[in-house]
């Protein structure tokens, strides 16, 4: 840790001792004497370091990643969790650009021939940059500073993220495409997403072998989202000319399939190691910590809400609310999302609503990201140049207390709604313009079908051949005979051979595996 930050913690006055070098039990015997702990990469915030700490209020992680820090843990022991999301962005990015450059020009390679007395001038034919394709997988915050400097090298740039809007892709300069097209179209691909269920091999076998033959391909995002192995074939089989690595889906990568193929770059997890970035992240976890501790100001909380203490009781079951009806949306609809309204009404009207929407965005993009939280979501719905708008009716309608979300998609509008049953217990009373009443809670299926007789007891066969256990069974309906909606709440997660059974049933139109 930069000393920087015990200096800020110091000017606050608050007692600050600077630890390095212990086991982690051996910092299990000191914790208990300690309000917050500020920690980077290596120490680990495990379940069994936070029973010991009976005073933490609060961790620290200086950088963004929180991979090292216990989550569920740490909230059920009441531990806000906070990280600083942006302090190392620009230097990620630009360790981006200079492993395209060291793939195009070749230089480890050519460092290493010249320094070992050799003179292989013609060996090292490199390529230009100016007037390639660069293909972004993630156009967030390092991703749009990755695509100015392209920008400013005379790339184009194309550029694949679900949350990434046309306005947006204008003011960044960047072509919004679909990820087949950016494999087929891209010379140079960089990602800059977070790795989570739905990101996880998206540089796929598949996906490998639908690029353009000699792409170079850089990653200095998170280790797993690339099929290391087939990577790997790709080079030795000349398909993909280059890959540079900063992330590996196993570290420390001490060993690695690619280690010593021709065409490969790797760098040791150095995309946040410059001079800069380590002050920029130390600064802001000690100010960011000393607020908590001294003013109960949240600030970059990954387990909790920015929410003063005479809000919170009352606004925890509309937050729960608001969070798995944007989880709902986000898991349901594959399509791109232009905007949000979060709408409100009745005593819901009353309440805060910053904190609702930002529960609602929490939600909904935490399905594609789990660094997302109710305190980051705005900005990087803001980023994405998504458009969210708030309404606030004072009227009370068929509830005591409303709340909706409406999405809005290439091809047009949807809405959720919910409600609070004795002002605590969420319950879904409207999917998609089809009512129903139905819990959202642990592992669901939902499914759009045609209403026919018998379709119930196929849908339970399936399951039941399978071994899934039905909890609790929601339908919904147009009209007779027209569209059907079941929220079906089941014990265990349903696997993927067991949903193409489902979608396999005669007038089934969709399933979608859902968990709160």
């Amino acid at each position: 840790m930069d000393p920087k930050a015990a200096a800020i913690f110091r000017e606050r006055g608050i007692e600050v001792d600077e630890i390095t070098g212990q086991t982690p039990d051996e910092l299990a015997t000191i914790i208990g004497d300690y309000d917050g702990l500020a920690i980077r990469s290596s120490t680990k915030v495990t379940a069994k370091l936070l029973a010991s700490a009976e005073r933490l209020k609060v961790v620290g992680r200086a950088g963004i990643g929180v991979d090292n820090v216990d989550i569920p843990a740490a909230t059920a022991h009441g531990v806000v969790v906070m990280n600083t999301p942006f302090g190392n962005s620009i230097t990620t990015a630009e360790h981006a650009i200079a492993l395209m450059f060291a793939l195009a020009r070749q230089l480890p390679e050519a460092d290493a021939s010249t320094q070992a007395g050799k003179w292989e001038k013609n060996r090292f034919m490199g390529v230009e940059l100016t007037a390639k394709t660069l293909g972004l997988i993630g156009a967030g915050n390092i991703g749009s500073i990755v695509a100015s400097r392209a920008l400013g090298l005379r790339m184009k740039v194309i550029a694949f993220d679900p949350f990434l809007t046309p306005e947006r892709a204008l003011e960044l300069g960047v072509e919004k495409v679909e990820l087949d097209e950016l494999l087929r179209r891209a010379d140079f691909i960089t990602l800059h997403t977070p790795l989570t269920d739905q990101t996880r091999g998206i540089l796929s076998r598949d996906a490998l072998a639908k690029t353009r033959r000699g792409v170079r391909i850089i990653n200095c995002a998170r280790g797993g989202l690339i099929d290391e192995g087939a990577l790997k074939e790709a080079l030795d089989n000349g398909h993909v000319a280059g890959a540079a690595l900063d992330v590996f889906e196993t570290e420390p990568a001490t060993a690695s399939p690619l280690f010593g193929t021709p065409g490969f770059i790797s760098t040791p997890h150095l995309g946040a190691s410059t001079s800069e970035a380590q002050v920029n992240v130390a600064i802001q976890v000690a100010e960011q910590m000393s607020d908590f501790l001294l003013l109960g100001g949240v600030t970059n909380a990954i387990n909790m809400p920015s929410l003063s203490a005479e809000e919170a009781p009352r606004l925890k079951p509309y937050m729960a609310l608001a969070e798995k009806l944007g989880r709902l949306v986000g898991q349901v609809l594959g399509e791109e999302v232009r905007s949000v309204a979060v709408e409100v009404e009745g005593a819901a009207a009353e309440l805060n609503q910053k904190p609702i929407t930002g529960a609602v965005l929490a939600g909904l993009m935490g399905t594609y990201s789990q660094t997302v939280n109710m305190v980051n979501a705005p900005f990087l719905a803001k980023e994405r140049g998504l458009d969210v708008r708030e309404i606030r009716h004072d009227r009370e309608g068929d509830y005591h207390t409303l709340l909706s979300v409406t999405v809005g998609t290439g091809s047009g509008e949807r809405r959720v709604a919910g409600t609070l049953f004795g002002n605590r217990a969420s319950r879904l009373v409207e999917i998609f313009g089809i009512r129903v009443e139905a819990d959202l809670t642990g592992d669901m299926l939902y499914i759009v079908n045609d209403d026919s007789p018998g379709f119930i007891g196929k849908l339970g066969s399936t399951l039941g051949d399978a071994g899934i256990n039905i909890a609790t069974f929601n339908l919904g309906r147009h009209e007779a005979g027209g569209e059907a909606v079941a929220l079906v709440a089941v014990d265990d997660p349903v696997p993927a051979e067991v949903v193409r059974k489902l979608c396999a049933l005669p007038g089934v139109r969709e399933v979608v595996p859902l968990s709160f």
